[in-house]
């Protein structure tokens, strides 16, 4: 079929089933797809003739949950495409029920959103909307959160002092002592001079000790 469609779009010509007659065609070709279709090309499962024919104009929409900013004008045109179709008023949107769609994953994009909010509208009863959104995200959330609790590593106040003053050590050194001034520890360090000479001077490092290596 691949094949088949180059042909079409390469030569301007097709035969319909059942012909031998070639036939001259004009068209234009918008194809739509989910899939990366540069990394179908490099597993060999799309031909790259092809490709690269479609790929005259892309458009890439990223999924909804990377443009969170959509969710909710999404949400309030369903709600009100789904109450006009049931002939029923729109039900009320709380910021609360908002907020549930904006921190929601959408694994199933714009589809899973229009479907949830058909559904909350179903049995919304008058009242204002509740969704019933599946758990991927507070589970997937709950994972996250129990899997960095896990690799925390705390540090107390004396070894947060000894690493600063071995950073400030290490970028005066570099710097031969220098803290203001281009190549001075404070840029070296991305801070500023005095904020930096204020840490010097209550870690009690001696700068002199730092000129001339």
């Amino acid at each position: 079929m691949q094949a088949k469609l180059l042909r079409v779009l390469q030569e301007g010509e097709v035969e319909r089933v059942g012909e031998t007659r070639t036939r001259k065609v004009d068209v234009r070709i918008i194809a739509a797809t989910n899939r990366d279709l540069a990394k179908e090309v490099a597993a060999g499962r799309f031909r790259q003739d092809l490709y690269y024919r479609l790929s005259v104009f892309p458009i890439e929409i990223p999924p909804l949950r990377e443009r969170p900013e959509d969710i909710a004008p999404l949400a309030e045109h369903f709600v009100r495409q789904a109450a006009r179709r049931m002939n029923r008023p729109a039900p009320r949107m709380t910021r609360a029920a908002m907020g549930e769609l904006v921190a929601h994953d959408w694994p199933g994009n714009v589809r899973e959103l229009q479907n949830a909010v058909e559904r909350a509208v179903i049995l919304s009863q008058g009242g204002p909307l509740r969704f019933e959104l599946a758990a991927v995200s507070t589970r997937a959330a709950t994972r996250a959160g129990s899997a960095k609790e896990e690799t925390v590593n705390y540090s107390t106040r004396d070894e947060l002092k000894r690493r600063e003053r071995e950073s400030i050590a290490a970028a005066l050194g570099k710097s031969g002592g220098r803290v203001f001034g281009p190549g001075g520890a404070a840029e070296l360090l991305g801070t500023k001079p005095t904020t930096l000479a204020s840490r010097i001077k209550a870690l009690g490092i001696v700068v002199a000790e730092f000129r001339g290596k």
